[in-house]
């Protein structure tokens, strides 16, 4: 059966005729070149201000793209993306993002400093030598700058570096009870027993 039926097919492939296009019918794969208009090019690049250029938050606003062409992260990228751009460019790690001081152990008297330009920062403690324990993650911020990870006792210290924010806005983010007392927020430091300090 399997014989008849393949028999069958070949038979008819072989009496139906073979259309074949034309070579000039058939479609390619083609690509074309734009040309930037290089006058238009130095404009935008002349709008673009450099990193120390920056002073206020209108001058992370790129230009955008000309007319007709697909933008680029220089060109488009705004804010924060923008700043960070501008501080590549010129070498300037903007966001300190290399490793912290790894060779001791920070104590109360001597902890570990870590900057931040934003009242919360999170940072990942490995240990003394690097990578003697698994990354612990540790929060410190504006109302509570020191922190000590759990695991080997080394203590980080945030020194705030960012703008102080203006009084004449009523956006309060502070945790306050209706007696005006701050309340402060648990951490691990609250669970653990008190004769382990």
């Amino acid at each position: 059966m399997l014989l008849q039926r393949t028999f069958a097919l070949a038979l008819r492939r072989a009496a139906s005729p073979r259309v074949v296009l034309p070579l000039a019918a058939r479609r390619t794969l083609t690509t074309t070149m734009i040309r930037r208009d290089t006058n238009k090019t130095k404009d935008i690049v002349g709008q673009i201000k450099t990193f120390n250029e920056v002073k206020t938050e209108e001058d992370l606003i790129g230009p955008g793209a000309v007319s007709g062409t697909v933008p680029t992260d220089y060109e488009q990228a705004t804010g924060l993306e923008r700043l960070e751009i501008l501080g590549k460019m010129e070498g300037v790690d903007v966001f300190d993002t290399g490793p912290l001081d790894a060779s001791r152990t920070g104590t109360m008297v001597s902890p570990i400093v870590v900057q931040s330009f934003g009242e919360e920062r999170y940072l990942g403690c490995t240990g003394c030598p690097a990578d003697s324990h698994v990354t612990i993650w540790l929060t410190v911020s504006k109302d509570r700058p020191i922190e000590r990870c759990p695991e080997c006792g080394s203590v980080y210290k945030m020194e705030y570096i960012g703008a102080e924010a203006s009084h004449d806005d009523h956006h309060h983010d502070d945790h306050r009870i209706d007696d005006g007392q701050p309340i402060d927020l648990p951490t691990m430091a609250d669970f653990v027993k008190p004769n382990y300090w």
